[in-house]
């Protein structure tokens, strides 16, 4: 019996992650044609992003409803690093002569992303509390 439920929570599991994807694919198509048709000069993708935070803001969208989609695209994250790899050996020379270069390029950008990152979330946790007090005390 346990066998059986299981494989019904492993198929529940992959038909949910697979929903959560393809929603995310067709959120993205959505937000890629709206900036094409407005003509705007920013990628689909982060309106699309920033349509779904608006979405799970206001909890239109609660945070369970992407969780196991997004828990996937995570960890295959890695299928994304491949062509880079294989552009660093096809291009070996321009490496050998811009390296120094490309790789401070890379380093400052990540710390940039990674200070802006902290920043971003230290201010939302902040937000946070400050909202949980207040409603704390209106309960009171």
């Amino acid at each position: 019996m346990t066998t059986m439920m299981t494989l019904i929570q492993s198929v529940r599991n992959f038909s949910l992650t697979s929903f959560q994807i393809a929603a995310f694919c067709a959120l993205f198509w959505l937000s890629s044609l709206l900036v094409s048709e407005a003509h705007w000069s920013i990628p689909g993708g982060v309106v699309g992003l920033f349509i779904l935070i608006g979405l799970m803001m206001l909890k239109i969208v609660p945070e369970g409803a992407v969780q196991l989609g997004s828990c996937w695209l995570l960890s295959e994250l890695l299928l994304f690093f491949i062509p880079p790899v294989v552009s660093v050996l096809k291009y070996g020379v321009l490496i050998r002569e811009d390296g120094g270069m490309i790789m401070a390029t890379i380093i400052l950008g990540t710390v940039t992303v990674l200070v802006g990152t902290a920043w971003v979330v230290d201010r939302v946790f902040a937000l946070e509390q400050k909202r949980n007090k207040r409603l704390q005390l209106e309960r009171i």
